[in-house]
Formats: C-alpha cells, sequence, structure tokens
C-alpha cells in the first residue's frame, strides 16, 4: 500500500505540474500578473520558481510528515481542508452504499428466483438504467422532477439555512442530531440526504443486483442446495440463507470496490446537489489549477480503493469457511 501510494502521488505530482495552464491565476489578479515582481515574490512564496525534481523532492519529504501543502486557492492546508469535507462525504457515501447493496441484493435475489420471467425482466431494466445513465444527468432530473415539479425533498444543500449544524460528534449531520437528540434538524438533514444518496447508489445497484443475480443462478444449481429441498426446506430459507449466502463471496469484491468508487465517484453528484464535501472541493480545486489540493484528493482516492481492497480481502475470510481453514 506505501509502495502503491507513492506511485499515485508522483503520477499526480508529474500531470499537475505537466498540465497547461499557469496556477499563478488563481493565486493572483490581472493586475498582478502584470506586475513582474508580484509574480517573482508569488513563485518564491509557493515554491513554482524551483525546478520540478527539486519541488518532487520537497513535496515527497512533506508527505512523509503527513503534510499534503497550502491550497492555492483557500490558502489553507490541503489535510485540513479534506479532513473539514470528509464527514459530509463519507456520510453520503454510506448512505448511498446502504441503499445500492441494500436494494442491489434484494433486486439480485427476486431476480434470480423468477428467472427470464417478468419480473427479472424489469428488475435487469432498471439495473441496467442505473449502470448506463450518466449520473450527473440522472440527478438533474431526479432533482428536477422530485423537488423543483413535485416538492417532496428540498434541493440542493445539506440542511435548510435556517437551521444550524448538530453540535460535531461524528461529523454526520443525521448521527449528530440524533445524538443531540433534535430530531427537527435530523428529519431536516435526512430530507437533503435521500435523494442525492439514492442517485449515486443507484449505478452500484445495478452492478451489484446483476453480480447476486449471476452468482445466485450458479449456486442454486449446486448439490447442498438440492440436498436442502429434499429435507423440505422452504423457498425462501433456501435462498436467503442457503443461496445468498454463497452467492455474497463473489459480490464481496464488487460491493468493496463500489464504496471506493462512491468516495471518488461522489464529485458529479456533490456539484448537482451543491453537497459540501470532497466531490466540490476537487471540482473547485481543477477548475483553478490548485496543485496541492489536485494531489491531495487524487491521494484520498487512491487511498479510499487501497482499504476497501484491504477490507474485501479481510471480508473472504468472515465469508467463506474454505478460505478461513486455508
Amino acid at each position: 500500500m506505501p509502495l502503491l501510494l507513492l506511485g499515485v502521488a508522483t503520477m499526480a505530482f508529474l500531470l499537475s505540474n505537466f498540465v497547461k495552464g499557469d496556477p499563478l491565476a488563481s493565486i493572483l489578479n490581472e493586475r498582478q500578473m502584470d506586475n513582474p515582481q508580484v509574480v517573482a515574490a508569488a513563485k518564491a512564496r509557493w515554491g513554482l520558481d524551483k525546478p520540478i525534481p527539486e519541488r518532487y523532492a520537497i513535496y515527497l519529504a512533506n508527505l512523509a510528515q503527513g503534510d499534503l501543502g497550502v491550497s492555492f486557492r483557500t490558502k489553507r492546508p490541503v489535510m485540513r481542508d479534506l479532513l473539514d469535507r470528509l464527514p459530509a462525504t463519507l456520510e453520503l457515501v454510506f448512505a448511498a452504499m446502504v441503499f445500492g447493496s441494500v436494494a442491489g441484493t434484494a433486486i439480485g435475489v427476486v431476480a434470480a428466483h423468477w428467472r427470464n420471467g417478468p419480473i427479472d425482466h424489469g428488475a435487469r431494466l432498471v439495473a441496467l438504467i442505473g449502470s448506463s445513465v450518466p449520473v450527473f444527468w440522472s440527478s438533474l432530473i431526479a432533482l428536477y422532477i422530485f423537488s423543483v415539479k413535485l416538492a417532496w425533498v428540498p434541493g440542493p444543500g445539506r440542511l435548510d439555512a435556517a437551521l444550524a449544524a448538530p453540535p460535531p460528534v461524528t461529523g454526520f449531520y443525521t448521527v449528530d442530531a440524533l445524538i443531540a437528540g433534535d430530531w427537527g434538524t435530523f428529519l431536516n438533514a435526512l430530507s437533503y440526504l435521500v435523494l442525492p444518496a439514492i442517485m449515486l447508489g443507484w449505478a452500484v445497484m445495478g452492478i451489484i443486483s446483476r453480480m447476486i443475480r449471476a452468482s445466485m443462478l450458479d449456486v442454486m444449481q449446486q448439490d447442498f442446495i438440492m440436498t436442502a429441498r429434499a429435507k423440505g426446506a422452504g423457498t425462501w430459507r433456501i435462498l436467503l440463507r442457503h443461496a445468498l449466502r454463497n452467492a455474497m463471496v463473489p459480490a464481496l469484491t464488487i460491493i468493496g470496490f463500489s464504496f471506493a468508487y462512491l468516495v471518488t465517484g461522489a464529485i458529479l453528484t456533490e456539484t448537482v446537489f451543491s453537497w459540501p464535501g470532497i466531490g466540490s472541493y476537487a471540482v473547485n480545486a481543477a477548475r483553478s489549477l490548485d496543485h496541492p489540493a489536485i494531489i491531495g484528493v487524487t491521494l484520498l482516492g487512491a487511498l479510499a480503493f487501497l482499504i476497501a481492497n484491504l477490507a474485501t480481502d479481510i471480508a473472504y475470510v468472515f465469508a467463506n469457511p474454505r478460505i478461513r481453514l486455508s
């Protein structure tokens, strides 16, 4: 994992420094850009006057100490910016992951049980739409229908402007409101969370449902399923207790990487719903060529994939006794 993070940090550093555009444009205004002395002072202040190899060595030395640098745009340490915005992204990602996993598993089981029937075709159609339609387009359509036209859910944001954020404990507005016993704030935060979580988790739901369906169809042909039927076990007992448990093993890989995908893929969803998380921070950093922020977000996304991979390997041990005993 450290070597992979080093490789990602190196590629992100090189790409951000060789891309066309001047990062000073996000630091100085047009009048200051016409003043050579101001430009030279700004380059010296941010280390842009040094050759790229020297800047790379300085960056690695700071990175080894947990220092991601200072954002050109916010003038704050990138690590602090990421930590301030990470709870909002994680709250959205966890909600989307719960929706995608539960709904995807349920659809996969139902589709496998009624194979090639109308329910199966309908479930696969829903999964296909969720995994193929761009999330920014589906989010815009859902926001227009359910917020503007039907007014079932509030618009973009995380909480009503008239409400104060609950006392920070976890950084999750819904959880912190419950801890504080503030049911009004909890329900308000939940109403803002529902639609973006569903739209973000829809793509994951489609992938998981197709994997569960394929795994269930394979498991249902195994001998132990026939044995359970011969013993008189009920249909749903066979599906949920025997077949689903074994079908979940190959699906764990998809679920694990789906979580990492949601962390990095929340950029478009957060932009559409004005969600103040890592995604919107990444968009603003890219627009202003904020090199330290861009590299920091890239490293965070890489770390999410590595942790998801490790967690998936650990989950295999608990899901499949044969791996634990081998």
